[in-house]
């Protein structure tokens, strides 16, 4: 695998990075396995994103591969949204040339972890150099950290959603408080004067000021007094 540099798509803090440390550190160590992964998409690749410090193992934070194609056992995991179980990777004439043989690492067990709104956004996973069955036991230990960090990325998810709508709101308030006052115009031409003294057309000063666009057209009182040869004519 590669060193990725792309930038992560959801902002997770350090805390939280440490509580998921944890958890794949207690998966490797419960099940015995060399290697514990919450593995990550990022944009067009799939990357290590927290690997549990465990002897033996071979993955390392930041390490990447590009993700349609790469014959991982995540890829197959995220394409159908179910969990995969491979025992022995040797003795499965699908996965005996997947790219993690090269690591010794035989077999695997692995669960995606979905977003909120149903869009993948890594897995949780254990893989072995050793063949592994796996107990229901180990099946359900995954599957309730699987919850916890899915349940921490709705949370994550929402702040997320609420910080770019109270960004929204923020702006449409300082616009307000900018056109709020009184506002300098005048009396013959209808320009407005701006802090800096200068003199700017209506259209101009709000356009600078607010979000707000202007289309011309004229009310039936103008037309009546600069329309009146047409008006005449019906």
């Amino acid at each position: 695998m590669k060193e990725n540099e792309q930038s992560p798509q959801v902002e997770i803090s350090e805390d939280t990075l440490n509580k998921w440390q944890n958890i794949v550190d207690i998966m490797a160590e419960l099940i015995g396995v060399p290697a514990a992964l919450i593995m990550r998409l990022v944009e067009s690749d799939i990357e290590v994103f927290i690997s549990s410090q465990s002897d033996g193992n071979p993955y390392h934070p930041g390490d990447y591969e590009y993700f349609l194609g790469s014959g991982l056992y995540c890829e197959t995991v995220l394409n159908t949204k179910d969990k995969l179980l491979v025992p022995n990777a040797l003795t499965d004439e699908k996965w005996k040339n997947n790219p993690d043989i090269k690591l010794n690492m035989i077999s695997y067990f692995g669960f995606p972890i979905l977003l909120p709104d149903g869009k993948p956004f890594g897995t949780i996973c254990v893989l072995d150099n050793k063949q592994n069955t796996y107990s229901e036991t180990y099946e359900n230990l995954i599957k309730n950290f699987r919850e916890i960090i899915e349940s921490q990325l709705e949370l994550i998810y929402m702040n997320t959603i609420l910080g770019e709508k109270n960004k929204s709101i923020s702006g449409y308030l300082a616009e307000i408080k900018i056109l709020r006052g009184i506002v300098p115009i005048c009396s013959f031409c209808k320009k407005i004067r701006d802090a800096e003294g200068n003199w700017s057309e209506v259209e101009d000063y709000v356009s600078k000021h607010s979000e707000a666009q202007f289309s011309h057209s004229f009310c039936p009182g103008c037309r009546r007094i600069h329309y009146i040869d047409i008006l005449e004519d019906f």
